[in-house]
Formats: C-alpha cells, sequence, structure tokens
C-alpha cells in the first residue's frame, strides 16, 4: 500500500501545472519555516493550512500525511546542498582546491538555510527520519570521496585509506558548521575557514603543505 501511494503520487507530480508545482513549493516552504520555529511534533497541518490561508483538500493533494511532507523536505534539502556543491567544483582540476571549496559550499549553504539545518539535525534524533538522514550522508561519502582517492593519486595527500579521510573531512565540517554557526551564531567564514585549515593541514603530505602555506 505504501509503495502504491508513493506511485500515485509521483504520478500526481508530473501532471502538476505550473502553478500546481508553485502550489507545492509553497506548501514546502512554508512547511519547513514553520517546522523549524515551532518544532516538528508541535506543528499540524491545521497549523499549515491555517498558516497559508488555505483548504485541508490542498495540503492532502500534495502530501498524504505531515510525516511525508517532512520527508520531502529532508530530501530536497539533501539535494539541493548536493548541487550547490557541485556547482562549486564543477570548474576546477585540483582535487584538494575542490575538497576545499565544497567545505565552503557547505558551510555558506548551511548558514544560508539556516532553518533547513535545523530540521536536518532534528531528522538525526527521529527513528523515522534518521534513515534518510544517514543515506544522505552515504551520499555526501560517495560524493566526496573520488576527490581524496584522486588527491591521493596525485602526491597531495598523504596515502591513508581514503574513506576514513573522507569521514574524517565530512565529519568536521558538519561539526563546526553546528558547533560555531547554528549554536554559537558565528560567521559562515569562521566555521569554513576552521574546516578548510583544520582538514587540509591535516591531509595534506609535508612538501604540499609547505607549497600551499
Amino acid at each position: 500500500m505504501a509503495l502504491l501511494s508513493r506511485r500515485i503520487q509521483a504520478e500526481v507530480t508530473r501532471r502538476l501545472t505550473a502553478r500546481g508545482q508553485r502550489r507545492q513549493q509553497q506548501l514546502l516552504e512554508f512547511s519547513a519555516a514553520m517546522f523549524a520555529t515551532k518544532g516538528y511534533h508541535p506543528t499540524s497541518v491545521t497549523d499549515i493550512v491555517d498558516g497559508l490561508g488555505v483548504g485541508k483538500g490542498v495540503f492532502y493533494w500534495y502530501f498524504e500525511s505531515k510525516e511525508e511532507l517532512f520527508r520531502q523536505i529532508l530530501i530536497d534539502a539533501q539535494r539541493d546542498l548536493r548541487r550547490s556543491q557541485r556547482q562549486a567544483i564543477a570548474d576546477e582540476p585540483d582535487p584538494v582546491r575542490r575538497i576545499e571549496q565544497g567545505i565552503r559550499t557547505s558551510v555558506n549553504w548551511l548558514d544560508t538555510h539556516r532553518h533547513l539545518f535545523v530540521l536536518l539535525e532534528f531528522a538525526r534524533t527521529e527513528e523515522r527520519f534518521a534513515p534518510l538522514i544517514r543515506q544522505g550522508e552515504e551520499q555526501a561519502v560517495a560524493d566526496a570521496l573520488p576527490h581524496v582517492k584522486a588527491g591521493i593519486a596525485a602526491g597531495l595527500m598523504r596515502r591513508d585509506d581514503p574513506l576514513v579521510l573522507t569521514q574524517g573531512i565530512l565529519g568536521v565540517t558538519d561539526h563546526l558548521a553546528r558547533v560555531l554557526v547554528l549554536e554559537g551564531n558565528r560567521p559562515a567564514e569562521d566555521a569554513a575557514e576552521a574546516a578548510v585549515s583544520f582538514c587540509l593541514y591535516g591531509i595534506l603530505s609535508p612538501s604540499t603543505a609547505g607549497r600551499r602555506s
């Protein structure tokens, strides 16, 4: 039944007019802001539709439930972050510079979209949403791993396990963004610079570190 519902939803999404797509996006954006401000559990479908000034029928045309809506918000947020990262490194031939730019882009995105950052952090703690976050993290590792491997192959990074290095880079970036930006309300540039400095000086070979300092 759940699989059938998702198929029906996918078919409805494909048939949406431009106006329907705008309404769906409006629901997503308004709900994300409300969830971040009020909290997922206290926010009801009634709160959402009343805030938008529409009927519940409009909500249920696009989403089967509040949970499905929230899942879509998380999926879209992770997808948009990945898109921003890909665009930032698209024309950079140096793998280490790609890693640096990826770190800076990630921190800046999380700062610009703090309400989504709040929701992603909340989702980690919820059993029903945590698997979705883990999937996103696994994808982030898969995206970053080729750049780390390229850096090692080029002799720019020490020859450690590339998977461990990748996990370390992503872990440091996420942690510093959360502690410095989300919780500490410090400028994104501070967190990005700290993450870049720590990750690069922690992974570059000694000869490369001297040339790039």
